[in-house]
């Protein structure tokens, strides 16, 4: 049994598209930048998916010790409490032997499971680019140690705020200082230890309610030596929950002062030498406006490049779908304890899902993309 739902059989245990040598076709034939894998989709796109995908989300738990105030979890019970078995994670990743990138997260926090350090190890053996994010609670010296000698590429910190009350809430904890501290102890280490990897992130959520502390937020990353900072997408619910509700939203709804903010925070980056952008690795003021098209939903090119599973093996379209509607039915395209990935991938469901994104009435899920907030 996997993930408590059924078990696999040997399609599921044998990598799809295999060449010769046990490669992945797809894999085999393209260069795919990790960092902008999304732009491996063919210009061309229709119900099938011409390739394999390049990129898979891991939801390695679903479990988490923030109630954060912009999260689904906080709110409603999505499934069952649980981390990814070491046994589903490898039926996955085995099927892609030679996939160019892996993201170790979903509504979970993935420091909180044991196995992830083993995962990451298993991952980097085959060459391919892994990352995560973390809310920074829990990295300890251990952790932090461990992490470096996996190997893992990216350390993504999402924190939300530059100082402790506006952290509280929209996290739901007092725990700012906590992180900080972890944050930059850890960049401690990778200069004691001359670890340039993982590459350190922090993230902030593009509220009216925290827009303003966008410039000190700047300011912090740099005295704790973290070189990048990111612009995080808002997506909320129709009827909104906690801070993630229309109200906050700032795509399509930026004032002068709030362009101002961001302005102000472009030029401190570039005094500090700070990677700053936004959600698919945009621009920051460019993530926050609505592309010139009359179906913005249908530019999405996940559906054709990355595979998400939550941890019990359920297969949904993206990172983005559980925050813009309750429930997972309305969007859920398999299940890898009862299916391979190439079932899965090209199956009617996924087909279906394919060909409405490219039409005039996108699936529910993905109908408020590229209007009500970024791709």
């Amino acid at each position: 049994m996997v993930g408590g739902r059924g078990g696999l059989d040997d399609r599921a245990r044998n990598p799809i598209n295999a060449n010769g040598d046990g490669m992945s076709t797809a894999a085999a034939e393209r260069s795919v930048d990790p960092r902008r894998y999304f732009e491996a989709a063919a210009r061309e796109r229709g119900a099938m998916a011409a390739a394999d995908p390049v990129c898979l989300y891991l939801e390695t738990t679903n479990r988490c010790n923030l109630p954060c105030t912009t999260c689904p979890r906080t709110f409603e019970d999505l499934e069952p409490a649980a981390n990814m078995s070491w046994e589903l994670f490898r039926s996955i990743v085995d099927q892609f032997p030679n996939i160019a990138r892996v993201v170790l997260h979903g509504v979970g926090e993935p420091l909180m499971v044991p196995n992830l350090p083993r995962m990451i190890r298993y991952l980097k053996a085959r060459g391919t680019y892994v990352l995560f994010n973390t809310n920074g609670t829990l990295l300890n010296e251990r952790r932090g140690r461990d992490l470096i000698a996996t190997g893992l590429d990216e350390l993504r910190v999402s924190l939300d705020a530059a100082e402790a009350e506006a952290f509280k809430a929209v996290r739901g904890k007092d725990a700012f200082d906590r992180i900080v501290k972890n944050v930059r102890e850890f960049r401690a280490l990778q200069r004691t230890l001359g670890a340039e990897k993982p590459r350190v992130s922090l993230w902030l959520t593009g509220l009216k309610e925290t827009i303003g502390e966008l410039p000190a937020f700047i300011d912090l990353a740099h005295s704790i030596d973290v070189p990048e900072v990111h612009l995080q997408r808002l997506v909320f619910f129709a009827d909104g929950q906690g801070l993630a509700r229309a109200e906050q939203a700032l795509f399509e709804h930026l004032d002068a002062r709030e362009e101002a903010l961001i302005r102000e925070a472009e030029t401190r980056a570039a005094q500090h030498g700070i990677l700053f952008d936004a959600s698919g690795a945009t621009e920051p003021g460019t993530s926050l406006r609505r592309a010139q098209e009359d179906r913005p939903w249908s530019l999405c090119t996940r559906p054709w490049t990355l595979m998400y599973f939550t941890a019990h093996g359920r297969a949904l379209p993206c990172c983005i779908a559980p925050f813009s509607m309750r429930g997972y039915d309305a969007f859920t395209l398999g299940d890898a304890t009862q299916q391979s990935l190439r079932e899965i991938w090209n199956g009617e469901t996924y087909q279906k899902f394919r060909h409405e994104l490219l039409s005039e009435k996108p699936p529910t899920c993905c109908g408020n993309c590229g209007l009500r907030w970024s791709l």
